[in-house]
């Protein structure tokens, strides 16, 4: 299929436009074990939480309470019986990526403050629609599921959604270019009408004069 059949006239294939590396071969199924290790991990968390009735607070604080106590007792019983201790690495952040995670973070955190600072001041009405109907939307699938249940959804979604895609390309591009001709079509005859309705009312308003 050609390029000018292309949605948007692209040039590039979707592993491309995902960029081409262990992410997009994750999402088009081009591993599938990791694909699907992904899915039923996830969901098996998302039953979890559903049935068991734990937040993500506590279960988390429940299996690092769990993990701290197995490793205290190892260690001790290891010193004891005269036996390794466990076979932790060395816990330690250097000073090389602590300075990068701070100039990550204060480079994100500025950019996030002069956007509000710009909405605040009116600067930027363009960016003031684009954050408040991102707002408002979130608001309202917040109103409608929880926090987990959208997270799964999302993932979901992204894990089968492009790779659906990928596999109907040339079908999926052929409906929605149809479909996008029709359109413009039912627009240019509507835009004709309304042209003709005011062209028509202008001469009978002149009729008058």
């Amino acid at each position: 299929m050609g390029s000018s059949n292309l949605l948007f006239n692209r040039h590039r294939t979707v592993h491309q436009i995902l960029g081409g590396g262990l992410a997009a071969d994750v999402i088009l199924w081009r591993r599938k074990n990791v694909t699907l290790g992904i899915l039923l991990v996830t969901f098996a968390a998302w039953v979890v939480f559903e049935r068991s009735g734990y937040t993500l607070l506590s279960l988390a604080s429940s299996v690092l309470l769990l993990l701290i106590t197995i490793l205290f007792l190892w260690a001790k019983s290891a010193a004891l019986l005269n036996r390794p201790a466990p076979p932790l690495p060395q816990l330690h952040l250097s000073e090389d990526a602590a300075d990068y995670l701070a100039t990550l973070a204060r480079t994100h955190l500025n950019a996030l403050l002069l956007g509000f600072q710009n909405i605040a001041l009116g600067r930027d009405s363009m960016l003031f629609v684009r954050v408040a109907g991102w707002l408002l939307l979130i608001s309202i699938i917040g109103g409608l599921t929880d926090f987990l249940t959208l997270g799964y959804t999302s993932l979901f979604i992204v894990l089968t959604i492009p790779a659906l895609y990928e596999k109907y390309e040339e079908q999926v591009d052929k409906y929605v270019l149809v479909g996008y001709s029709n359109l413009q079509q039912l627009y240019a005859k509507l835009d004709d009408r309304h042209f003709s309705r005011v062209h028509k009312w202008i001469l009978e308003k002149r009729k008058f004069i």
